[in-house]
């Protein structure tokens, strides 16, 4: 059985891997498997699971019901193993949003009740796989949902296989320049390249006027050039980074909060992103405009509250909450 759920505008389809054997597709039995052999079977699970179905498109939705599918888990005890798999049918190393989906699934089905180990497998050359994330079920707010631990960042183009960047400063802080999102528009000239357990380019911006629009970006004529940086080839042309980017735009506010947009690596526009939210919190932390302890991340689909844990100058982990919410 497949179900849907919402996290902060984020959806995500889950799915066990028996549950697509029994429909005829070759999911193998191991999650590890699953990753190396995805060529042979996310197309097809995607168009099973993930369109519309026998409910009407709505108006400029997209081609898809929801942003991936989470396929698992392999086992019925903790650590569980699982996919992320996107719309294209590639593979994501970690999803805030999508592993958040994920406990709540698990909850409902009575076998998370506690803190447990989530590993996500993927085939990306540039990572190790599986990736791992510590869940703890919280309460922040009066909403039940997860803190996620996501470990500790790493900053720079070689963490995200970016190639023939520039180099630029703001203030002391030294970042990347990089020429095809500039070339788009002159205003993201400034990015911070992030590892956190996938890889994210934050452009940081001036005014919240220079970040683009969600509906924009699902026009062709602002949609295909991001497309053509944040996904890899095929589908896109591998440029800066040779295995995609997840693409974040990111405005300085009072308070410790940052505004932000997402084009995703391998999805496109979306109205949040966990692992954004916390890569724009550490590239915002890193050239001063927040201090550490909790910052509120802004984006269309909500607010993301993210932790950073430092001590002084050094930034030694973040973690992320979240709270998901099943759809009919």
């Amino acid at each position: 059985m497949t179900r849907f759920y919402d996290a902060r505008g984020n959806i995500y389809a889950v799915v066990s891997p028996i549950s697509l054997r029994d429909k005829g597709i070759d999911v193998p039995e191991s999650a590890s498997l699953a990753a190396t052999a995805r060529h042979r079977w996310t197309a097809s699970a995607i168009a099973a699971q993930c369109g519309w179905g026998s409910t009407p498109r709505p108006p400029g939705a997209k081609a898809h019901r929801c942003d991936g599918l989470l396929v698992g888990p392999f086992q019925c005890e903790p650590p569980f193993d699982l996919l992320i798999v996107n719309t294209d049918g590639s593979l994501a190393e970690r999803s805030g949003n999508g592993l958040t989906i994920f406990a709540q699934a698990l909850t409902d089905q009575a076998l998370m009740t506690g803190a447990c180990e989530l590993r996500v497998h993927h085939d990306k050359s540039d990572a190790v796989s599986p990736v791992s994330t510590q869940v703890e079920p919280a309460v922040r707010e009066q909403v039940a949902g997860f803190w996620l631990g996501l470990g500790l960042p790493t900053f720079g183009p070689g963490r995200v296989g970016a190639e023939a960047v520039a180099q630029v400063f703001l203030g002391e802080t030294q970042l990347s320049h990089v020429s095809e999102l500039a070339a788009i528009n002159p205003g993201w000239a400034t990015s911070q390249f992030v590892r956190v357990g996938n890889p994210h380019c934050v452009t940081l911006v001036e005014q919240v006027s220079a970040l683009p629009d969600n509906a924009q970006m699902q026009q062709p004529g602002l949609f295909e050039p991001l497309k053509a940086i944040a996904f890899a080839p095929p589908a896109g042309g591998g440029r800066p980074c040779v295995a995609g980017v997840n693409l974040q735009w990111a405005a300085r506010q009072p308070g410790n909060r940052v505004i932000s947009r997402v084009f995703e690596r391998g999805e496109g526009p979306t109205a949040s992103s966990g692992t954004s939210a916390s890569a724009v919190a550490c590239a915002a932390w890193r050239v001063g405009w927040v201090e550490s302890g909790e910052v509120d991340v802004v984006m269309p689909g909500g607010i993301v509250p993210v932790r950073l844990h430092t001590q002084g100058k050094t930034l030694l982990s973040v973690s992320l909450f979240g709270a998901a919410q099943p759809q009919a």
